[in-house]
């Protein structure tokens, strides 16, 4: 088993399909820095789904489990449904699961459930069409992502809800949304983070998950803490009376960095260890110059050796960012 400096094993790779986006989200892809001068990544220079397949054998056959597709929007990507059905035959894929708007799945669900495809994570961070289209920054109605979330539980899809929390933007509107969705899916209150380097973080704009925990229990309805299922799970999760679960993502109140178990590969095939790295280290130029299978995981097994991040603990000691420049948060996913 392959274990960092910090006795961290390495269990789940985030696959990165596209840099490119059909929304703005503030905290991901602002409009004013991702317009429509901005270079997005040339289709050449992206893993094909060949290499995206050889790689994660590689993966798997170090440890990884768990393959997640990520973007930028991961549905962007011609033909997904095809790199779905290779990375699903992979011997040793325990969960093949992705990250997605959700915009596109009323037409996609069907071919990627059938490919392989288990379970999707629907961003979603108010129900209020105003706030909403401010946050998403295209003005997108969240009657479109309930669209896809009901595709893809029709086509057998598990779905989870991830909502990112701003005071002062959507906070508001918590209760609400858990109230109203929590029949759907179970519903996931992220930490605003300070992802990327365009997003404006502020300390003062996260809103603890203690307190997102206090204002969905409203005072009269008692949310009991379920016990985690493996370590390395990110969300704190609690059930209501009737079963129906939330969760709270609190990388910035209280860092998980001792249990990541996560590496991740960028659309451009830069293996990353840490959603706040700075840099990474290029798996694709190797492979186009025809590297061997044992070359290859002889570098990934290095680079998971010698892994010592644990920025969002750094970020909690300093009570600020740690990093004056990291990885685009649409280069990697979430």
């Amino acid at each position: 088993m392959l274990h960092d400096v910090l006795g961290r094993p390495l269990r789940d790779l985030r696959l990165s399909v596209t840099d490119r986006c059909n929304l703005r989200c503030t905290y991901c892809m602002p409009a004013d820095v991702f317009g429509p001068g901005y270079a997005f990544l040339p289709r050449a220079e992206l893993l094909t789904f060949e290499e995206l397949e050889r790689l994660s054998r590689l993966f798997v056959g170090l440890g990884v489990q768990k393959l997640r597709l990520t973007g930028g929007e991961p549905t962007l990507r011609r033909d997904l449904p095809e790199l779905v059905g290779r990375l699903s035959r992979i011997d040793g894929v325990q969960d093949l699961a992705m990250t997605t708007n959700g915009l596109l799945l009323p037409t996609l669900a069907p071919a990627l459930k059938a490919a392989g495809l288990r379970r999707v994570t629907v961003s979603l961070d108010s129900l209020n069409p105003e706030v909403f289209g401010r946050m998403n920054g295209l003005g997108t109605h969240p009657e479109r992502v309930l669209e896809g979330i009901h595709a893809a539980l029709q086509a057998g899809l598990g779905v989870k809800i991830n909502t990112v929390v701003q005071r002062g933007v959507n906070d508001a509107g918590l209760r609400d949304l858990w109230t109203t969705l929590r029949e759907l899916a179970p519903v996931r209150f992220i930490e605003f983070m300070d992802v990327g380097n365009h997003n404006g973080w502020n300390l003062d704009e996260v809103v603890p998950s203690r307190e997102v925990l206090a204002r969905l229990g409203n005072g009269d309805e008692a949310l009991q803490p379920v016990n985690a299922a493996y370590r390395g799970e990110v969300a704190a999760r609690y059930r209501d009376a009737q079963g129906r679960e939330v969760g709270l993502i609190s990388s910035v109140t209280a860092p998980f960095c001792g249990d990541c178990t996560r590496a991740r590969l960028s659309a451009a095939g830069v293996l990353y260890t840490c959603l706040f790295a700075g840099s990474g280290t290029d798996l694709r130029a190797p492979l186009r110059a025809g590297a061997s299978d044992d070359l290859l995981r002889e570098q990934i097994a290095g680079v998971w050796a010698a892994r010592r991040d644990r920025y969002s603990e750094e970020r909690g000691e300093a009570g600020r960012a740690a990093s004056p420049v990291k990885v685009e948060m649409s280069h990697i996913g979430g």
